[in-house]
């Protein structure tokens, strides 16, 4: 039997106390406080206390110690930091059941009181850094702590079991599965009788690393060692259950019933049970077990799971107050891997209509699981009804409409999300829309087998009309008619509802194909069924009003209002017909009452239409400066305002640049109009303003090309009010005509507009002043510049009387007729002095167009008198021919011919025409020596070709300089070369070399008239040669003229010929010289060269015998054989 003795004080004697039978611990803290025991006895008696379930009078013995134990023995050190840790770690532990906040906080601050304590007496001790690091771990935030005291144990001591199994603890939390599998295995290997809550943590850890089999193992281990441990039956259950086969859940349900019976208020058990439950649908004990659960705990991960099993148990049931309340609550409690509350809570306010907050919700859903299908399609869903308020609007649609793609593509038969998708694409992508919506109703038809609902029919209709597939649009109308008919039988209701809408739009379909007629009825149907309908007499008035009708127009637009007195549209559309007819005060009251009423009051069309109007009266002509500053200020503050409601309303920023420019700041209005046209390139307002900026600017082309751009733009036709502009830009360019021009055009239009008339007879008189101010215009120009003026000045006249007094001054027109009435009195002077200088200039070119005439006569004179001189030189030269021909018929005489010895075919005659003397004859017998014949190409070049093909020149032979003639060597006739050789004199003096003999015609032409040794023979034998020479020349050229006549050509050889008549008539002064003997005309051989004609003999009085002009005078013709052997003698 177990026993502890008390010392008492001051004897030898002690106190027994039998452990099992203890008494009263008020009885025992009494001895121990009057014998001043030491520490240890109380430390013994507390723990004793504590096993036998005396908590209290634990608490006492260890709170009394401090001031009552006797501490002055060796050890008391450590026994005091015993005593402090245990009274600390049962502190914890009730902390740790506490259920009230302050009281659990208050018994954290007593066990960190005491661990300090102890830390003051003894700081490395492994059971107090265990103590304190176990501490640490309740507490929740100071993990890191705990981490450290861990690993400071483990430093000391790695094989400790409690640090091992707090470290594995830390790393289950920290989610690192893996080691703290690891720390696990450790403390099992380290203590293989380990308690099952060893097995229990490595069970967990295998479930969250997916080893289910193992923790399954894990978890049976556990049952074995402890039957009624409830972490290991709930384990077990939730694999039974996972497995979601009947008898794996049937097992599942039995051990969670187990666990209940072992535990009832177990948390873990209590939820798990109420999810069994709300699956076999007893919403009661699911809500009993999970509001039991949730005040039976004070882990927040337990209270976020007993909150949602209680909310979607409300929610089934239909109570979404309760249900809203226990999902926003369990979202507070959830981590935020616990999605599922943020799921249930985002449909809670898509209930509510809070289609923000519900965003938020699915978003933070989507966060944790990316690819969720449900979740991408809602979000999508509710991206696509949003209104189209901004950028942040547009942001999120395009992410709808990501959403929406992966959704269709991971499901491409989901015809919901198609359909959604379409209504996201109707706002950007009307193509894209119309394919989503082609896809469902394919997938619709195709797999579903199931009808197109007549409202997918109305859609695709609606954007065929966009697009404006008017006829398309017209069959998917009259389809979805036809297919609400049908379905009408089901649900009347929504199915004549669905019809009105269609049928409307029908009504607005033939409008646009400008059929009023079926458009009428069809809006006169719906009324006679709905007579409430008032977009239907908003349309009918519409459509008179485009017929021109206004005051049909306004008694539909009443009708509407006698339904509904405070429609926003039908008000606007009669504030639209006053401003129309610039009734500015009836038209700004219209779109006042649509402010004043609390429902519009932030109605943006209204508010810029009161900016409008406040504009529009700034164009009228006043001298109230206040007044025109005050209208700026209202507009500016209109505009301002509708930005403020709409930041990108187009209109509005339009409006305030306006109201800039007219204040002066034309280079902010400039930025303004800039962007606003980088915005949209479709408002024409913009363009004009722009254009107007550049006016006031200066920048006049720049201005007139905005302008021009602005009519191809935006009109087909001409606009009066932009012809206007662009004849005033043009004014201010001073480009008159081209402004002229403008205005003509503009008045082909509006011919009654008074300002356009003024306009123009204030350009014809500018035109006027500028033509009669030139002093060089012209009398035309000057004429039509006077009659523009008088034009100008009965406009003016008529516009003083007559004019619009409300668009500008008549006492203005009456000045500026006056001013027209004294430039036409000064015009005469003008007339005047352009007629004068006309009379002027026309007799100018009067006298210049004769001195043109004379001077082209004298020429044709000039001409005229050339060609009949050159007629009659022409004539004159015939003449001369004629009678050179008749003076020297009787010269060529045929002489007998003497038979030729037959030598040798195809030997060519000598070359040249001259006759030799017999003396000469010898002489070229001795040169003439066998040669080789060679082809010769050139007898004026003299080229030959050498062995290798190369083509040289052979050197000239140059004569001496008493010949100058350049006359070749004669060849030798066949009976010459066949004579025998003379022999040469010895005795001759002056003997020649050969290249002299060359040279040399004849002797008797070599010799001298100073020798006078010569006896009369040989001088008379001089002159016979020569006259024979004569002779010879003469009849080479008869010879050629005879050649020329029989060939026709004598136009084309004149020059030829004329040269030839020359030496004719040269020759022919001579004929009395020569004797009448034979004349032996040789034969000219085919190709060859005409000899030049020579002089009968070198004297003073033969003309054309110049020494050095002989060869100039050569006449060089190839003669062909046949022709020529007609002339042959």
């Amino acid at each position: 039997m177990a026993s502890v003795e008390i010392p008492l004080k001051d004897t030898d004697e002690v106190i027994e106390l039998d452990l099992d039978q203890l008494p009263d611990g008020e009885e025992v803290l009494g001895i121990l406080k009057q014998e001043n025991a030491p520490l240890q006895t109380w430390i013994t008696l507390g723990l004793e206390y504590y096993k036998q379930g005396k908590v209290d009078d634990f608490v006492k013995i260890f709170e009394s110690w401090q001031n009552d134990a006797n501490c002055s023995y060796a050890g008391s050190d450590k026994d005091q930091m015993t005593a402090l840790d245990t009274l600390a770690a049962y502190y914890v532990q009730q902390a740790r059941k506490e259920k009230n906040k302050e009281r659990k906080k208050d018994l954290f601050t007593q066990a960190t009181l005491l661990y300090t304590m102890a830390d003051k007496i003894i700081m490395y001790d492994q059971n107090h850094l265990l103590g304190r690091a176990c501490f640490f771990l309740l507490e929740g935030d100071k993990m890191d702590q705990a981490d450290a005291q861990f690993n400071f144990v483990l430093n000391q001591d790695a094989s400790n079991i409690p640090a091992l199994l707090g470290k594995a603890c830390i790393s289950f939390n920290r989610k690192d599965y893996r080691g703290a599998l690891a720390y696990y295995k450790k403390a099992l290997r380290t203590n293989p009788n380990c308690p099952a809550a060893v097995r229990l943590g490595m069970g967990h850890c295998f479930m969250k690393l997916g080893k289910f089999e193992k923790a399954r193992l894990a978890f049976v281990r556990a049952m074995a060692l402890d039957s009624k441990s409830v972490g290991t039956l709930v384990g077990l259950a939730v694999l039974e259950l996972n497995s979601k086969e009947a008898d794996s859940i049937k097992n599942g349900v039995q051990l969670l019933s187990k666990a209940y019976t072992i535990d009832s208020g177990n948390p873990m058990v209590l939820n798990h049970l109420a999810n069994h439950f709300f699956f076999k649908k007893d919403y009661n004990k699911v809500q009993h077990l999970a509001l039991h659960a949730f005040h039976g705990t004070e882990n927040e991960s337990i209270q976020a799971e007993s909150c949602y099993q209680l909310a979607r148990s409300f929610h089934v049931q239909g109570d979404f107050d309760q249900a809203f309340q226990y999902y926003y609550q369990s979202t507070q409690f959830a981590s935020s891997q616990f999605v599922l509350p943020h799921f249930g809570l985002g449909q809670m306010y898509i209930y509510r209509g809070d289609t923000e907050n519900a965003s938020q919700c699915f978003e933070k859903v989507l966060k944790a699981q990316p690819g969720n299908y449900e979740t991408m399609k809602i979000l999508g869903s509710l991206y696509a009804s949003l209104k189209d308020e901004g950028k942040e609007d547009d942001v999120k649609r395009e992410t709808a409409k990501g959403y929406l793609q992966k959704v269709v593509d991971q499901f491409p038969d989901d015809v919901e999300a198609w359909i959604e998708l379409a209504q996201i694409l109707e706002i950007t992508d009307v193509q894209g829309a119309l394919s989503a919506y082609g896809t469902a109703t394919r997938i619709l038809k195709d797999k579903v087998q199931a009808e197109i609902p007549p409202e997918i029919l109305n859609n695709v209709g609606a954007l065929h009309y966009r697009l404006g597939n008017l006829q398309e649009s017209k069959r998917y109308y009259e389809a979805s008619l036809e297919r609400s008919r049908s379905e009408s039988r089901h649900d009347e209701t929504y199915y004549s509802a669905i019809s009105v809408t269609t049928t409307y739009n029908l009504g607005r379909l033939n409008e646009a194909m400008c059929r009023y007629d079926k458009a009428e009825k069809h809006y006169k149907t719906l009324l006679g069924d709905h007579p409430n309908y008032i977009d239907c007499y908003l349309r009918l008035g519409c459509i008179a009003r485009d017929r021109g009708q206004i005051y049909e127009a306004s008694d539909w637009f009443k009708e509407a209002l006698s339904i509904n007195q405070d429609h926003p549209d039908a008000w606007t559309l009669i504030g639209n017909l006053h401003l129309a007819k610039q009734e500015w005060g009836p038209g700004q009251k219209k779109f006042e009452r649509i402010i004043k009423q609390p429902s519009t009051q932030n109605d943006t069309y209204s508010l810029l239409a009161l900016g409008n109007v406040w504009l529009q009266t700034l164009y009228q002509p006043t001298r109230d400066k206040e007044k025109e500053k005050r209208h700026q200020d209202r507009a500016l503050m209109m505009y301002k305002q509708v930005l403020r409601l709409d930041k990108r309303n187009l209109y509005a920023a339009n409006g305030v640049g306006s109201i800039l420019a007219m204040k002066g700041f034309m280079r902010e209005a400039r930025d303004i109009f800039s962007q606003v046209r980088e915005a949209t390139a479709d408002v024409c307002d913009v363009w004009l303003n722009l254009a107007h900026i550049y006016v006031e600017q200066r920048q006049y082309i720049s201005a007139i090309q905005m302008y021009e751009n602005c009519i191809k733009k935006f009109y087909k036709h001409h606009n009066v009010e932009v012809l206007l502009y662009l004849a005033r830009a043009y004014f201010k360019a001073g480009k008159l005509r081209e402004c002229k021009y403008s205005l003509l055009k503009a008045r082909r239009v509006s011919p009654h507009d008074s300002v356009l008339l003024y306009n123009l007879a204030l350009v014809l008189q500018r035109i006027a002043t500028s033509v009669l101010k030139d002093e060089k215009s012209n009398l035309k120009t000057v004429l039509s510049a006077v009659s523009e003026l008088e034009t100008a000045q009965n406009y003016f006249t008529y516009l003083s009387k007559a004019g619009d007094r409300m668009r500008f001054d008549l006492n203005k027109a009456a000045s500026e007729a006056r001013q027209c009435s004294d430039l036409l009195n000064q015009a005469q002077y003008h007339v005047r002095r352009a007629r004068k200088q006309d009379e002027e200039e026309r007799s100018i070119r009067q006298k210049q167009e004769e001195e043109r005439s004379a001077l082209r006569q004298k020429i044709q004179q000039e001409e005229l008198a050339k060609k009949q001189a050159e007629e009659q030189k022409t004539q004159e030269m015939l003449a001369k021919r004629a009678q050179f021909i008749e003076k020297t018929k009787n010269i060529l005489i045929l002489p007998e011919m003497k038979a030729e010895k037959k030598g040798r075919k195809g030997k060519r005659p000598a070359k040249d025409g001259e006759i030799y003397s017999e003396e000469s004859e010898s002489e070229n017998e001795e040169r003439a020596k066998p040669k080789k014949k060679k082809r010769r190409k050139s007898d004026d070049e003299g080229e030959v070709q050498d062995k290798k093909g190369k083509k040289r020149k052979r050197p000239r032979k140059r004569k001496d300089d008493d010949d100058e003639d350049d006359e070749p060597a004669p060849r030798k006739s066949r009976k010459e070369r066949r004579a025998p050789k003379p022999k040469r004199a010895k005795e001759s003096s002056d003997q020649l070399t050969a290249a002299q003999r060359r040279k040399v015609k004849s002797k008797a032409m070599v010799s001298s008239s100073d020798s006078e040794s010569n006896d009369d023979d040989d001088e008379k034998l001089k002159i016979v040669e020569e006259e024979y020479r004569g002779v010879k020349r003469i009849t080479g050229m008869m010879r050629m003229l005879t050649f020329l006549l029989s060939q026709n050509s004598v136009p084309a050889m004149e020059n030829r010929r004329h040269h030839l008549l020359r030496h004719v008539d040269a020759s022919a002064a001579d004929l009395h010289q020569i004797p009448q003997t034979v004349m032996i005309a040789e034969p000219v051989e085919r190709n060859e060269m005409i000899p030049p004609l020579r002089s009968p003999v070198l004297t003073e009085t033969t003309p054309m015998t110049t020494r050095g002009k002989s060869r100039s005078s050569l006449v060089r013709n190839r003669v062909k054989d046949q022709e020529m052997n007609k002339h042959r003698m």
